[in-house]
């Protein structure tokens, strides 16, 4: 794969990257048409990515299909996908990581310890293999998103960063490959997820306070049969820093995470600051 990204450099191509774990849905896809409309050649990797997984949680479950995921990927313009075994990820003792701090010890990083560091170290690895002038991600994962903008932008690195609109179903669950583990009833009160979300946004652009709406929120998801709340928080982004008021001046980015049954869910939206457009 360096082989062949150094021969695309050297030809002139613009090479943009879409990293994924896989099993893609209309969300993933997305990005790869954002990736196709601002370069040469789009490379997309296929990588669940053993280290971003704690000890409790889906890895061995994660959903996997590969001849489908590659046959998707090329349909939608994709030209390279790359498709690493671990072995050649890792090897046999690695020895190095790569960690954001501050930014990480919130949201989905306060219960997931150590994922956002399995993330910067693996990300920081694809980087240095496709070697790409843009890589693409998605704002349904925007903790994630203020992580790698923060990394590259603390290590220098030589590439830039977009970050593509989250994707919904249409009854408005964020697509998401977890989806498919949810069960009937689960699928069905999942929604409350971002019902409660648009509803934060419609209240904040009506002028009510912050503080009572994420508390209504709170209150509307705990009521769900099966449904239990990990977060629902209002944040500066990418600065991560916990916002008690909606301030115009910064992004406001309104994110949860909850489970249903075995199946963990987060979505975000973002309400843009001052003199930017609505998302």
């Amino acid at each position: 794969m360096q082989a062949r990204a150094e021969e695309l450099r050297l030809s002139g191509k613009r090479i943009a990257f879409v990293p994924t774990m896989g099993y893609l849905h209309e969300g993933h896809l997305s990005l790869i048409d954002a990736a196709g409309r601002e370069s040469d050649i789009v490379i997309v990797s296929i990588f669940v990515n053993p280290t971003q997984f704690g000890p409790q949680e889906d890895f061995e479950n994660y959903p996997r299909d590969l001849e489908r995921d590659i046959e998707l990927a090329k349909k939608r313009g994709a030209h390279i996908v790359f498709h690493p075994s671990a072995e050649a990820m890792y090897g046999e003792c690695p020895l190095t990581n790569v960690e954001v701090s501050r930014i990480t010890d919130v949201l989905c990083g306060a219960s997931r310890q150590g994922h956002f560091r399995g993330v910067a170290t693996v990300v920081t690895k694809l980087f240095n293999i496709v070697k790409p002038h843009l890589a693409v991600f998605g704002q349904k994962d925007a903790q994630q998103a203020a992580v790698i903008l923060k990394m590259v932008e603390d290590l220098n690195m030589d590439i830039e960063i977009r970050i593509a609109p989250i994707v919904r179903e249409s009854d408005g669950l964020a697509m998401s490959s977890r989806n498919v583990r949810l069960k009937a009833e689960d699928r069905k009160n999942a929604l409350i997820l971002s019902r409660t979300l648009f509803s934060i946004r419609e209240g904040l652009y009506n002028g009510e306070p912050l503080g009572k709406l994420l508390e209504q929120g709170r209150a509307k998801i705990q009521k769900i049969p099966g449904a239990r709340l990990d977060y629902l928080e209002a944040r500066t982004f990418p600065g991560m820093e916990l916002l008690q008021n909606a301030d115009p001046d910064k992004n406001c980015l309104i994110a949860l995470a909850a489970r249903f049954g075995k199946v963990r869910l987060i979505d975000n939206v973002l309400i843009p600051k001052k003199g930017e457009q609505r998302v």
